[in-house]
Protein backbone atom coordinates (compact mmCIF):
# COMPACT_ATOMS: atom_id res chain seq x y z
CA UNK A 1 0.00 0.00 0.00
CA UNK A 2 1.15 3.79 -0.74
CA UNK A 3 0.20 7.08 0.13
CA UNK A 4 -3.10 8.25 -1.03
CA UNK A 5 -4.88 11.26 -1.41
CA UNK A 6 -8.01 11.83 0.88
CA UNK A 7 -8.82 15.39 0.31
CA UNK A 8 -7.13 18.24 -1.49
CA UNK A 9 -7.59 22.20 -1.48
CA UNK A 10 -5.89 24.81 -3.15
CA UNK A 11 -4.34 27.25 -0.69
CA UNK A 12 -3.01 30.01 -3.12
CA UNK A 13 -2.70 30.44 -7.11
CA UNK A 14 -0.73 33.33 -9.50
CA UNK A 15 0.24 32.99 -12.91
CA UNK A 16 3.10 30.72 -12.72
CA UNK A 17 1.84 28.24 -9.84
CA UNK A 18 -0.65 26.78 -7.44
CA UNK A 19 -0.46 25.38 -4.25
CA UNK A 20 -2.26 23.09 -2.55
CA UNK A 21 -2.69 21.00 0.69
CA UNK A 22 -3.69 17.80 0.42
CA UNK A 23 -5.41 15.51 3.63
CA UNK A 24 -3.69 12.20 2.59
CA UNK A 25 -3.82 8.22 4.37
CA UNK A 26 -0.41 6.74 5.22
CA UNK A 27 0.61 3.19 4.56
CA UNK A 28 -0.17 2.50 8.15
CA UNK A 29 -3.67 4.15 7.91
CA UNK A 30 -3.20 6.90 10.14
CA UNK A 31 -3.76 10.44 8.35
CA UNK A 32 -1.48 13.40 7.95
CA UNK A 33 -1.39 16.68 5.25
CA UNK A 34 0.57 17.21 2.53
CA UNK A 35 2.02 20.56 0.66
CA UNK A 36 2.15 20.78 -2.84
CA UNK A 37 3.40 23.08 -5.35
CA UNK A 38 2.14 22.35 -8.92
CA UNK A 39 3.92 23.82 -11.72
CA UNK A 40 3.33 23.00 -15.43
CA UNK A 41 6.55 21.18 -17.71
CA UNK A 42 9.60 23.43 -17.99
CA UNK A 43 12.07 22.99 -20.79
CA UNK A 44 15.69 23.74 -20.22
CA UNK A 45 18.09 24.24 -23.19
CA UNK A 46 21.57 23.57 -23.22
CA UNK A 47 22.63 25.49 -26.25
CA UNK A 48 26.37 24.10 -27.63
CA UNK A 49 28.77 25.17 -29.96
CA UNK A 50 31.89 23.71 -30.40
CA UNK A 51 33.16 23.51 -27.16
CA UNK A 52 31.18 26.16 -25.76
CA UNK A 53 27.88 26.51 -23.93
CA UNK A 54 25.53 29.68 -24.01
CA UNK A 55 24.59 30.46 -20.23
CA UNK A 56 22.24 33.47 -18.44
CA UNK A 57 22.45 35.03 -15.57
CA UNK A 58 19.98 36.21 -13.32
CA UNK A 59 18.97 37.74 -10.14
CA UNK A 60 16.86 34.59 -8.49
CA UNK A 61 14.85 36.53 -5.93
CA UNK A 62 13.95 33.11 -3.53
CA UNK A 63 18.17 32.98 -3.03
CA UNK A 64 18.38 36.70 -2.90
CA UNK A 65 21.68 36.01 -5.13
CA UNK A 66 22.46 36.12 -9.04
CA UNK A 67 22.92 32.87 -10.15
CA UNK A 68 24.41 31.81 -13.77
CA UNK A 69 22.27 28.23 -15.36
CA UNK A 70 20.77 27.33 -18.35
CA UNK A 71 18.00 28.48 -20.25
CA UNK A 72 14.89 27.44 -18.61
CA UNK A 73 11.45 28.16 -18.19
CA UNK A 74 7.62 27.45 -18.57
CA UNK A 75 4.85 28.53 -20.32
CA UNK A 76 3.14 31.91 -18.90
CA UNK A 77 -0.65 31.16 -17.33
CA UNK A 78 0.03 28.11 -16.08
CA UNK A 79 -0.31 26.71 -19.78
CA UNK A 80 0.36 23.44 -21.57
CA UNK A 81 3.10 23.77 -24.36
CA UNK A 82 4.71 20.67 -26.00
CA UNK A 83 8.36 21.16 -24.44
CA UNK A 84 10.51 20.87 -27.84
CA UNK A 85 8.42 23.86 -28.66
CA UNK A 86 8.68 25.43 -25.10
CA UNK A 87 12.04 24.70 -25.08
CA UNK A 88 12.69 27.03 -28.71
CA UNK A 89 10.47 29.66 -27.29
CA UNK A 90 12.59 29.87 -24.20
CA UNK A 91 16.02 29.74 -25.72
CA UNK A 92 14.49 32.80 -28.26
CA UNK A 93 13.45 34.34 -25.46
CA UNK A 94 16.35 34.36 -22.94
CA UNK A 95 19.38 34.58 -25.70
CA UNK A 96 17.89 35.69 -28.76
CA UNK A 97 19.70 32.00 -30.36
CA UNK A 98 17.84 29.93 -32.89
CA UNK A 99 18.29 26.45 -33.11
CA UNK A 100 18.44 24.18 -36.22
CA UNK A 101 17.98 21.25 -34.28
CA UNK A 102 16.83 20.28 -30.41
CA UNK A 103 17.57 16.84 -29.34
CA UNK A 104 15.51 15.77 -25.84
CA UNK A 105 18.33 14.46 -23.44
CA UNK A 106 16.09 13.24 -20.68
CA UNK A 107 13.60 14.20 -18.28
CA UNK A 108 14.31 16.40 -14.51
CA UNK A 109 11.85 16.34 -11.99
CA UNK A 110 12.56 19.78 -9.66
CA UNK A 111 11.62 18.83 -6.22
CA UNK A 112 9.58 15.55 -6.11
CA UNK A 113 9.10 15.64 -2.42
CA UNK A 114 7.02 18.92 -2.71
CA UNK A 115 6.13 19.71 -6.51
CA UNK A 116 4.87 18.05 -9.23
CA UNK A 117 6.59 20.02 -11.71
CA UNK A 118 8.63 17.54 -14.28
CA UNK A 119 11.23 19.00 -17.03
CA UNK A 120 12.68 18.25 -20.43
CA UNK A 121 16.20 19.20 -21.13
CA UNK A 122 17.36 19.44 -24.71
CA UNK A 123 20.49 20.18 -26.48
CA UNK A 124 20.67 23.07 -28.61
CA UNK A 125 22.94 22.95 -32.22
CA UNK A 126 22.65 24.74 -35.24
CA UNK A 127 22.59 28.57 -33.48
CA UNK A 128 22.18 31.62 -35.41
CA UNK A 129 22.30 34.63 -32.82
CA UNK A 130 19.31 36.93 -33.00
CA UNK A 131 17.57 39.29 -30.85
CA UNK A 132 16.68 38.25 -27.26
CA UNK A 133 12.39 38.64 -26.13
CA UNK A 134 12.57 38.84 -22.31
CA UNK A 135 9.71 38.80 -19.91
CA UNK A 136 9.62 41.97 -17.99
CA UNK A 137 11.40 39.63 -15.03
CA UNK A 138 14.10 38.62 -17.02
CA UNK A 139 14.85 42.24 -17.62
CA UNK A 140 18.61 42.19 -15.68
CA UNK A 141 19.44 39.05 -17.41
CA UNK A 142 22.68 38.95 -19.07
CA UNK A 143 23.76 35.74 -21.41
CA UNK A 144 27.48 34.54 -22.40
CA UNK A 145 29.43 31.81 -23.94
CA UNK A 146 31.95 29.72 -21.82
CA UNK A 147 34.43 27.38 -22.47
CA UNK A 148 32.60 23.86 -21.61
CA UNK A 149 36.46 23.66 -19.03
CA UNK A 150 35.01 27.23 -17.40
CA UNK A 151 31.67 25.93 -16.90
CA UNK A 152 32.80 23.31 -14.81
CA UNK A 153 34.97 25.11 -12.80
CA UNK A 154 32.13 27.28 -11.91
CA UNK A 155 30.33 24.17 -10.76
CA UNK A 156 32.92 23.36 -8.90
CA UNK A 157 33.18 26.49 -7.35
CA UNK A 158 29.83 27.85 -6.67
CA UNK A 159 29.14 29.98 -9.33
CA UNK A 160 26.29 27.55 -10.93
CA UNK A 161 24.47 26.10 -8.59
CA UNK A 162 20.94 25.43 -10.39
CA UNK A 163 20.01 22.10 -10.18
CA UNK A 164 18.53 21.49 -13.01
CA UNK A 165 21.72 23.06 -15.16
CA UNK A 166 24.08 20.68 -13.35
CA UNK A 167 21.81 17.43 -13.85
CA UNK A 168 21.07 18.36 -17.55
CA UNK A 169 24.96 18.87 -17.88
CA UNK A 170 25.23 15.59 -16.91
CA UNK A 171 22.89 14.40 -19.48
CA UNK A 172 24.51 15.66 -21.95
CA UNK A 173 27.61 14.13 -20.76
CA UNK A 174 26.34 10.61 -21.15
CA UNK A 175 24.79 11.59 -24.36
CA UNK A 176 28.06 12.45 -25.53
CA UNK A 177 29.20 9.43 -24.25
CA UNK A 178 26.24 7.49 -26.22
CA UNK A 179 25.17 6.22 -22.44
Amino acid sequence: MRMRMTSSREVYANAWMTVREDGIRRPDGSDGIYGVVDKPDYALIIPLDGDRIHLVEQFRYPLGQRRWEFPQGTAPDRAEVETAELAARELREETGLRAERLTELGRLDVAPGMSSQRGRAYLATGLTAGEHEREPEEQDMRAAWFERAEFERMIRGGAVTDAQSVAAYQLLCLHERGV
